[in-house]
């Protein structure tokens, strides 16, 4: 089977789009820095992408108009983007020496970063892992963590960032 000409796919041992990297509110400021990192590493432009949950696309497509699932829920003040969000990422990524974006999404968001990441033809993914909470350990179990869905619905890698990394201590290293 060929490719067609409006997918992306990336070529193999190549990095020829963006690095592409899921951002929300109050995420852990490392999945960012590692984005950045792997950005600065490929010589990529880099590419912040919030999924809003609470909307979804209309036409099925990426950047295209969007409607919020619960109309009635929702305020005149209702952004794309949260402020909180455009502001910490315009403060950690002033200076870091590669070329970014912010671009909103619609829906859920393993959903939303795949159909962005075929659309930008990006070379890789990077998301970050959950903390250890119960809320946390709730939501996987109910809706499933982002970066499993997206390792098996598309064809490009993914970087798993672990945000509060469970490392076992090794008692044999006394």
């Amino acid at each position: 089977m060929t490719d067609t000409p409006e997918r992306r796919s990336p070529e193999p041992g190549r990095m020829t789009g963006p690095i592409l990297v899921g951002v929300m509110p109050g995420q852990h400021p490392v999945v960012v820095e590692q984005a950045v990192h792997m950005a600065a590493l490929s010589g990529r432009p880099l590419v912040c992408a919030y999924a809003d949950t609470t909307a979804y696309p209309v036409d099925g497509t990426v950047g295209g108009p969007s409607a919020p699932i619960d109309p009635d829920g929702v305020d005149e003040e209702t952004e794309a983007i949260p402020r909180s969000l455009k502001a910490s990422l315009a403060a950690q990524l002033a200076g870091a020496g590669v070329e970014w974006s912010l671009v909103p999404l619609a829906g859920e968001p393993a959903h939303a970063l795949a159909r962005e990441a075929h659309e930008l033809g990006a070379a890789m993914i990077v998301v970050g892992t959950r903390d250890h909470t119960l809320t946390a350990a709730l939501k996987e179990m109910t809706s499933g963590s982002v970066a499993r869905h997206l390792f098996h619905r598309q064809d490009r890698p993914v970087l798993v960032v672990p945000v509060n990394p469970r490392v076992p201590a090794n008692d044999d290293d006394d």
